[in-house]
């Protein structure tokens, strides 16, 4: 079996993204499955090196693993010639630092998103890599879901017709930390440390509406910190300086409307902690993060507003379940595979620093958008 080694340092892997999402589920995973199969007897093989502030969660990963190494110097890392792929997942505060040491080094680079604290920072961060000539890449995980991929294909298919509008549900109760404890980490709710809903998820609603439904050409947004006070990881209470929630009107190219409620205060009575319904005029879709139900023009019912009797129509039993014509894999895996592939085989992969740009750019417009209470327009990204 001929194994192409690819060494990838994996830095800021004790977050819980970077442990559960990108390590446990994404890299142990393709190497327990015996790599990235390329041929009958050809496989890519990551070989991760684990870089985080703490030695004891850095040493207690490795042992998940076999063979792993790890470090708390970047610089070590760095210096191991085996290392060719560079990978962060830190706090979004440190990523382009340490991203643009990576391509001075001649390191590829995949990062998560955002991936600056700016729109500037991060088309800076595209363009170095572009002109040092390595490999750059973003994490657009969504775009990989099962629910996600079946709405694509529902779209290649035709079935909507001519898609009018876009609307999302995302969100759920975070606790705030004192009676339950909080199932996010405290800097989330600190604007001083980058936290905020909107610069997470329109990073998000980015890359979801121009692969899926259209290229955003403008927003209204606004944002609100529905706690002010919260408990963190050591017990002690805090001010909450970030936005928590985001209800956020987005302009598509050919009239698509999309609107997205984006809230860390909502309780969920939805299929799921994400859905989508695309209506068109031939049909309408719902879609969470796995299933998806349709609902064609010719089953669709013809209600009669009248408030004064009970609803005669079950306006759940006129959708039908998509069902699974394809296995799905996890997507954080799904796309660290094309990763790797683009890697050593040097395959096409458009998912680049430039799309992580245009998250930053909507989230930037969209907390404008807020100050100044009004549409602004979304500007093509050079």
């Amino acid at each position: 079996m001929k194994k192409h080694v690819v060494g990838i340092i994996m830095n800021g892997v004790t977050g819980r993204m970077g442990t559960n999402q990108h390590y446990l589920r994404s890299i142990l995973a393709i190497r327990k499955q015996g790599g990235v199969k390329i041929g009958p007897d050809e496989v890519i093989w990551p070989e991760p090196t684990l870089v985080g502030r703490s030695a004891a969660k850095l040493q207690e990963l490795a042992a998940k693993g076999e063979g792993i190494k790890w470090t708390t110097n970047l610089d070590e890392a760095f210096a191991d010639p085996i290392n060719t792929v560079y990978f962060d997942s830190q706090t979004t505060g440190r990523r382009a630092e340490a991203v643009k040491q990576a391509i001075a080094l001649g390191k590829h680079v995949y990062c998560e998103k955002p991936t600056a604290v700016s729109t500037e920072a991060a088309l800076d961060l595209y363009q170095t890599a572009v002109k040092a000539g390595v490999k750059n890449g973003v994490v657009q995980d969504k775009l990989w879901l099962p629910g996600m991929l079946k709405l694509k294909r529902l779209k290649e298919q035709g079935f909507f017709g001519k898609i009018l509008s876009v609307r999302g549900e995302f969100g759920y109760w975070v606790f705030e930390g004192d009676n339950v404890p909080a199932q996010r980490p405290s800097w989330n709710y600190r604007k001083e440390d980058d936290g905020g809903i909107i610069v997470d998820m329109l990073c998000h609603w980015r890359y979801v509406l121009d692969n899926l439904f259209g290229e955003v050409k403008a927003v209204s947004c606004l944002g609100a910190t529905h706690i002010p006070e919260r408990v963190d990881e050591q017990g002690k209470r805090y001010a909450c300086t970030a936005d928590d929630s985001a209800y956020a009107t987005f302009e598509l190219a050919d009239g698509v409307i999309a609107h997205f409620n984006s809230s860390w205060t909502v309780r969920v009575r939805r299929d799921d902690l994400l859905t989508l319904q695309v209506d068109g005029t031939h049909g309408s879709a719902v879609a969470g993060l796995r299933e998806v139900f349709i609902q064609h023009y010719g089953n669709t019912p013809k209600p009669v507003w009248n408030p004064d009797i009970a609803q005669p129509i079950d306006f759940f039993g006129g959708w039908s379940k998509v069902p699974d014509q394809e296995s799905h894999d996890n997507a954080f895996k799904a796309q660290w595979e094309l990763f790797l592939r683009h890697i050593v085989l040097d395959e096409p992969f458009p998912w680049t620093l430039l799309q992580g740009a245009k998250g930053v750019q909507l989230a930037e417009v969209g907390l404008e958008s807020w100050a100044q209470r009004r549409w602004l327009d979304v500007p093509a990204l050079a």
